[in-house]
């Protein structure tokens, strides 16, 4: 309907809070998840889950329903070693309402959203926009990447602005009175309560779609609507939420872009991190050449212009140096912990699990050599850490590989073509 007719308004909403539709939002919840402030996990609630539920329409109903407090707790950052980001725990009760919040707004808004949004969305992911922009970087007029970098994209949204931009679509007050309860529920962290005017917690099942909703009026819609009009060449927005890059056909365009971009941005709240925003030379015509072009970042991979089998000019990605770094440390801190609490087919079951996910996200086309450099550098470092069991060595490199041999490690084969 949204897609049907761009300027419908949706009058009512909140029949769709039933105890259906908030039973199907509750089986759906992650039980194995942190419990929120009230310290009640699936199971409590599922125990008595017909009356709970049969309550919580009834306090949604009477408008006596009030979101709790957002645990949160910090997380290391990933590709940024020491940076910490804050991750919201909210209470069971509030993930289910949340959980069909989203929904409901996933409904009104997905129709809406552009082809140049990958994050959060139904049917795509991560691979699909490094595919995407890849066959571009390949195929289409590019002669410089303008990578872009938020500044606390999450932490910044305005509510009193994300407020606005949802009226334009959402009608039902009482919808729009719950989500700013939501908002004005606070964050408690270290037994302090505090509540503020702008951000939206990271890890509530509500907060990626009010992200893209907002991302998708302040960057998309403005970039594909109205900024087009004026560049002379083409330009082709990628974003993954607050991840994203502008390939421009003209170095000119690229500039006037990064000048307004960071008003633009300022005139929703939100902030562009000037030191890390680059414009960045990537010509496959200019390679050709001889002319130097640089690197980019998008979705933990470096993007570098490299040639291929034949000798012609072809856009290549590896793993970002910082993100290889940070993994390669949380591997030590791992098999640090776990050496002296674990049997040795138990940790290296562990292990192997561990490097399949590596190899599950970043053997892509073009990078299965740093995927393996990365298996045999966690390999080793693993290796240091189990002979640190006992003041003598459990047992020397060549023995070591034995085991390797008998136990072989996860095959690294390229899971993503991007060809």
């Amino acid at each position: 309907m949204s897609a049907e007719d761009p300027k419908k308004r949706f009058m009512t909403l909140m029949h769709h809070f039933n105890e259906d539709s908030l039973r199907a939002c509750f089986h759906e919840l992650d039980g194995k998840k942190a419990v929120g402030v009230d310290g009640i996990s699936k199971d409590e609630y599922g125990k008595n889950l017909d009356n709970n539920l049969t309550s919580l329409v009834e306090r949604l109903k009477q408008m006596s329903y009030r979101p709790g407090p957002v645990r949160q707790v910090l997380i290391p950052k990933e590709g940024k070693p020491g940076a910490m980001r804050p991750l919201g725990i909210g209470n069971l009760e509030d993930k289910i309402v949340q959980s069909m919040m989203r929904n409901i707004l996933e409904s009104i808004y997905e129709p809406l959203f552009r082809d140049c949004s990958y994050g959060f969305r139904p049917g795509r992911g991560c691979h699909d926009a490094i595919r995407d922009l890849h066959k571009h970087l390949f195929h289409g007029d590019v002669s410089v990447v303008i990578d872009v970098d938020l500044a606390d994209f999450f932490g910044s949204i305005k509510h009193s602005v994300l407020e606005t931009i949802l009226r334009e679509k959402i009608a039902d007050e009482r919808l729009l009175r719950y989500l700013s309860r939501m908002f004005k529920s606070g964050v408690l962290s270290e037994g302090e309560l505090s509540t503020s005017d702008e951000g939206v917690p990271q890890g509530s099942p509500c907060s990626p779609v009010l992200a893209n909703v907002m991302a998708h009026y302040v960057i998309d819609v403005w970039l594909e609507d109205v900024v087009k009009k004026y560049c002379l060449g083409r330009i082709r927005l990628f974003r993954y939420c607050d991840d994203f890059v502008i390939c421009c056909e003209l170095e000119s365009d690229a500039i006037r872009i990064r000048n307004v971009l960071s008003k633009r941005l300022e005139k929703y709240g939100l902030n562009l991190n000037e030191e890390k925003t680059r414009v960045v030379p990537f010509s496959r015509k200019k390679y050709d050449q001889g002319e130097q072009q640089g690197c980019f970042d998008f979705l933990g991979f470096t993007f570098v212009m490299g040639k291929s089998r034949k000798g012609f000019a072809l856009p290549k990605l590896k793993t970002n140096r910082k993100r290889k770094r940070v993994k390669l440390r949380r591997v030590a801190e791992w098999a640090r912990k776990v050496r002296n609490h674990m049997r040795l087919p138990d940790i290296w079951r562990s292990f192997c699990q561990k490097l399949r996910g590596h190899i599950a996200y970043y053997s892509v086309s073009f990078n299965t050599v740093e995927v393996e450099r990365f298996l045999w550098a966690a390999t080793r470092i693993l290796f240091k850490w189990l002979n640190r069991r006992s003041q003598r060595k459990s047992m020397n490199w060549e023995q070591f590989n034995l085991f390797i041999k008998a136990n072989p490690l996860p095959p690294v084969r390229v899971v993503h073509s991007l060809l």
